[in-house]
């Protein structure tokens, strides 16, 4: 179902323009969104083997800038209204965070809550998640969140999953060498779909919970959609991965 955009949208993202990090926003051609989603190949492989791998311009945006640190980064991909990202951001001072989200009306909300608590080390990103390279530098980020992802449960919408192969080529990039991925669904085949993807893609699996909250890991952050499926009597499944 789509979301009903909100109502003053536009004054309401400009109140919070401090936390919206400013890009370019270039129109993709159909090539260089290609070159973008390329399943698990390297960039020269891609431009050597293919006519069409044109890569795209590119808008790095300058962390130490924008945060005026150069504290360790990490990315949460779908961060929604922002609970889980505000709570983190607010625990770990000395680390910097960029929430990326794709919906204006979703992102606006979690710039609002970010503003109210007066956080420092948290800015937003309103970009597509295969479109990060473009903004992100080259194995820069030390973690990635991807919590309660859309599962896209048709098997023919398989490449929209944000595990898919696609996407995981496309965090590589950005992750340092040892970066992370930590993912949380309440999805079983998403879950095991995810596993299969990240061990193809070459991804050193750890700290794999079938029930979270009924494991022994005392770190959690609970996110708006967590705390539904809780409710409901459903199990959280998490896992680490590695770049290796």
């Amino acid at each position: 179902m789509r979301m009903r955009r909100k109502k003053n949208l536009e004054k309401r993202m400009n109140e919070v323009r401090d936390y919206l990090i400013d890009i370019e926003k270039d129109v993709l051609t159909v090539e260089e969104m290609i070159w973008l989603t390329h399943p698990c190949k390297s960039r020269d492989q891609f431009s050597n083997e293919t006519s069409y791998g044109k890569e795209p311009k590119k808008h790095i945006i300058n962390t130490e800038s924008i945060f005026l640190n150069n504290n360790p980064v990490q990315i949460e991909i779908g961060c929604g209204k922002g609970q889980f990202i505000i709570q983190t951001a607010a625990k770990n001072p000395n680390t910097n965070y960029i929430a990326v989200e794709i919906n204006e009306s979703v992102i606006v909300q979690a710039c609002e809550r970010a503003k109210k608590c007066g956080l420092k080390n948290l800015r937003f990103l309103l970009v597509a998640a295969e479109k990060l390279p473009i903004y992100i530098e080259e194995n820069s980020i030390d973690r990635i969140y991807l919590n309660f992802s859309t599962p896209f449960p048709k098997n023919n919408h398989a490449k929209h999953r944000l595990t898919h192969e696609n996407y995981l080529n496309v965090y590589r990039s950005i992750l340092k060498k040892n970066g992370e991925i930590f993912q949380k669904t309440d999805n079983m085949n998403l879950f095991e779909f995810s596993i299969e993807e990240f061990s193809k893609c070459g991804f050193v699996l750890s700290n794999i919970s079938l029930d979270l909250h009924n494991s022994n890991y005392k770190e959690n952050i609970i996110t708006e959609y967590e705390q539904k499926f809780i409710n409901a009597g459903k199990p959280i499944y998490r896992l680490e991965a590695r770049v290796n």
